[in-house]
């Protein structure tokens, strides 16, 4: 479950008063994760005869006609990432903008039926827990010649996206093209360099787009809850459990793989042909009852609010808030994706996005992108959508459905190992902390946020707990075996 707060933990030093022995727990942890992978039959290798086909493609990639080199693309990305899906360039048009987004070009070394194909459908997305990334594609695509790397000549869909002053979108297209990423930020060297003024224009525009696409969004009534991003760090053979908040630079390049998706989502229902991804309106009973959990935490909320300008006016550093905002995450579940080819989808909408939406910009990572990409290709081509591609539409949402549920199980198995790990040798032990949730059937029981660990844990208690409040608990299990942490309200 993600966090609220930022909070951090790390292993103990050898040398530290307990006397926890770090090299003991990593490899402990690192042993859950063996069976982690075992339990969810994933591994990060590849059979041989895939290994061979990527290696073979990767030699000798199918690079476009058209040169964009002359475009200087940067990428930003977490520290340390290799499968480089997006690369950017921002330039001013009159009192607008244009945007060139250059996306990984994975049909440039993958065919249709080969043995990479085959297994990227049997993964559906690479799965991230800890440093037990099990990648989607063979490495020597993912991360070498489909990569985007710095200084290096690649494939890649090139979008051009024109951008008003108001920071909409007016105009779309999408191409192959060689392109070549000029500089490989991080989002920590990238948010330095918008705060120090040396960014130089593409992160001083990003910063300008990313503002104004933020109010769009707020105008349109899109929903996105102030979550940092929970976090497993691994240094000097150390592992650290945080939860982040994420940069004012993440924000803004997010915004541009919105924009990307949006624009993909314009193409496609015109063309009536596609993949998009999609989330249902909120059932209105859910909505009533995050009502009720605002008035039992005091939160006000005027019945003339709508629920996104209401999440949008939360504070997840306060207690009461940051349970509201835990209890809100209930709204944006059931997400999914919907293929189509002469009817557009009788429901097409993402409504936390209150829009259309396709997945398009992380094609190494993710299978319905590639499709979705090839799509649109041919859409901005005049060209008839590829065989293959619309062979494999009806198919695709059941795919993603299944990898996403993996996908989402590994992460939580993962970060409960970790959590059990890391706290195994504090039994009995209290902390402070914070319920942000309460179970409906079972008020004695629910969710308390721990500051001092960096962590979110099942809670019990005597009696109702106390939603939105303070609390004292004590740790009664850190069982790594059973990956399971529980308190007690004492």
């Amino acid at each position: 479950m993600p966090s609220n707060r930022v909070v951090h933990i790390k292993v103990a030093d050898d040398s530290a008063p307990d006397g926890a022995d770090s090299a003991a727990v990593v490899a402990t942890l690192r042993e859950g994760i063996e069976r982690i992978r075992g339990e969810l039959e994933v591994s990060p290798d590849f059979p041989p005869e895939v290994e061979e086909a990527a290696a073979a493609a990767a030699a000798a990639p199918r690079l476009p006609d058209l040169d964009r080199t002359d475009i200087a693309f940067v990428t930003i990305d977490p520290e340390g990432a290799m499968d480089l899906d997006q690369a950017l360039h921002i330039e001013r048009a009159g009192d607008g903008y244009v945007v060139h987004y250059a996306i990984a070009d994975v049909a440039a070394f993958v065919s249709p039926g080969d043995p990479v194909d085959v297994e990227a459908h049997r993964r559906g997305e690479t799965l991230y827990g800890a440093d037990s990334k099990v990648p989607l594609h063979p490495k020597v695509i993912s991360e070498d010649a489909g990569s985007l790397v710095e200084g290096q000549v690649r494939p890649a869909l090139l979008w051009t996206i024109r951008v008003d002053e108001l920071g909409e979108g007016t105009d779309v297209h999408v191409e192959r093209a060689r392109v070549r990423s000029t500089a490989k930020l991080s989002y920590e060297q990238a948010q330095r360099a918008v705060d120090e003024g040396t960014g130089g224009e593409v992160l001083t525009l990003l910063q300008e787009i990313g503002e104004l696409r933020l109010a769009r969004d707020a105008a349109r009534g899109g929903v996105s809850l102030p979550l940092p991003e929970q976090e497993i760090d691994i240094q000097g053979g150390r592992w650290s459990l945080e939860f982040r908040s994420l940069l004012p630079v993440e924000l803004w390049n997010s915004q541009i793989s919105l924009l990307t998706g949006f624009g993909a989502a314009t193409l496609m229902v015109y063309g009536r042909v596609g993949l998009l991804r999609t989330l249902p309106a909120p059932d209105p009973r859910d909505v009533q009852r995050l009502h009720r959990t605002a008035r039992a935490l005091g939160i006000e909320w005027p019945a003339e609010v709508l629920y996104p300008d209401f999440i949008r006016s939360l504070d997840p550093t306060q207690p009461e808030q940051a349970a509201m905002v835990v209890a809100s995450a209930r709204l944006l579940r059931g997400s999914g994706y919907v293929a189509f080819d002469g009817e557009v989808p009788a429901e097409p909408l993402h409504s936390a996005l209150a829009s259309e939406y396709a997945h398009v910009t992380a094609p190494l990572r993710r299978l319905a992108d590639r499709y979705a990409g090839e799509v649109c290709v041919a859409l901005c081509a005049g060209e008839p959508v590829p065989g293959w591609v619309l062979a494999a539409l009806p198919g695709l949402p059941r795919t993603m459905q299944q990898s996403s549920q993996r996908a989402r199980g590994y992460e939580r198995a993962v970060l409960d190992l970790v959590e059990a790990g890391l706290l195994a040798a504090r039994v009995g032990e209290e902390f402070d902390g914070v319920v942000v949730s309460v179970e409906e059937k079972r008020p004695d029981r629910g969710v308390v946020m721990l500051a001092e660990l960096g962590v979110e844990a099942p809670v019990v208690g005597d009696g109702d707990l106390p939603l939105g409040t303070d609390v004292r608990v004590r740790l009664e299990t850190a069982d790594v075996a059973t990956r399971s942490v529980r308190m007690r309200l004492v």
